[in-house]
């Protein structure tokens, strides 16, 4: 899970993300990216400097430049959190990566001016017409420049900060039980799951026309792979091993010259060259097997076929399974 930050002057957003850190999740800032940018240039770091560099970033490399700096930072093992987002784009870039949720920390006007004074720090403001000068700058800003109501309307959660600690970490403790119902709401199904294992081992095929992949599952554990490619032993169809497949034939035809094997034809190879019994399985397959790949299915004792886009003239594989009642569906 990743959960990004943002909020007004002194609304919290560190004090959620203090008690986010003893939860372990790892902590990013896109302010962070910035301080690190003034240091490597020798510049003072200021709020004005902080804000001036994120505007000139935004502006040079596009108004998500912040959040994507910071996305080649983050670990899909560990929960994260993104702090300082101040602009609708780097939200939008952040909703590339799984399990982002944007949680808004809030608190009323007065209470997040009185904490500024309390805390005195050099750069905050005294006043409360400077305070609201230098809120209304952030809030509502245009174009590459930071513009936190934008950011606001986006938000997946808020959590109200006008009380105490105590009170403060209860709203961030159930943010995280919705939050993380939420998440489980997105877990892959089985047959998604080995799908998108399958097409991971696909990107080993080295055939020229398609890359095709099957995985063997039984009893929900994988039992063998197979994608398409020459023989064993035999020079790489990528490396002009078969000439069908390099002369780029129209797709159905010459295919009795080709020498690639298929993918679900090297899984159930695999498995007979491990011996390992594939009879009462399940086999995800990128494409839906040809006549050759549905006979072997059928005949290795194969009970299910799963798949993921339709492979050209191949009608009859689907009565054939029908006829050998063998389950044929389409993910």
């Amino acid at each position: 899970m990743i959960v990004g930050l943002t909020g007004r002057f002194a609304a919290g957003k560190g004090t959620v993300a203090a008690y986010l850190k003893t939860r372990g999740f790892q902590y990013h800032s896109l302010s962070d990216v910035l301080r690190e940018e003034l240091n490597r240039r020798g510049e003072e770091i200021t709020r004005e400097s902080l804000t001036q560099l994120g505007n000139e970033l935004r502006m040079k490399e596009g108004p998500s430049a912040l959040a994507r700096r910071v996305m080649d930072r983050l670990d899909p093992a560990h929960h994260a959190i993104v702090d300082s987002i101040r602009h609708p784009d780097e939200v939008a870039a952040l909703r590339n990566s799984k399990s982002f949720y944007l949680v808004v920390v809030d608190a009323g006007a007065h209470i997040r001016f009185d904490r500024l004074r309390a805390r005195a720090r050099e750069q905050d403001p005294v006043t409360w017409e400077s305070f609201q000068q230098m809120e209304a700058a952030e809030v509502s800003g245009t174009g590459n420049n930071q513009q936190l109501a934008a950011v606001e309307s986006l938000a997946d959660c808020v959590i109200v900060n006008n009380h105490t600690l105590s009170e403060l970490h209860a709203q961030v403790a159930n943010a995280l039980q919705i939050l993380q119902a939420r998440e489980a709401q997105d877990r892959p199904s089985w047959d998604a799951y080995f799908m998108e294992i399958a097409q991971v081992v696909a990107r080993r095929s080295n055939c020229m026309k398609r890359k095709v992949a099957a995985v063997i599952v039984k009893d929900k554990r994988i039992i063998s792979t197979g994608y398409n490619g020459t023989p064993r032993g035999v020079q790489n169809c990528n490396e002009g091993g078969c000439p069908r497949c390099n002369s780029f034939a129209p797709s159905g035809s010459g295919l009795t010259e080709c020498l690639c094997s298929h993918a679900e034809e090297n899984s159930i190879v695999q498995a007979a060259y491990h011996g390992i019994p594939v009879k009462e399985s399940t086999i995800y397959s990128t494409f839906s097997p040809c006549l050759l790949c549905t006979k072997m299915i059928i005949n290795a004792g194969i009970q299910r076929v799963v798949y993921k886009a339709d492979y050209p003239l191949n009608d009859v594989t689907f009565d054939l399974f029908r006829q050998a009642d063998v389950a044929c569906e389409k993910l």
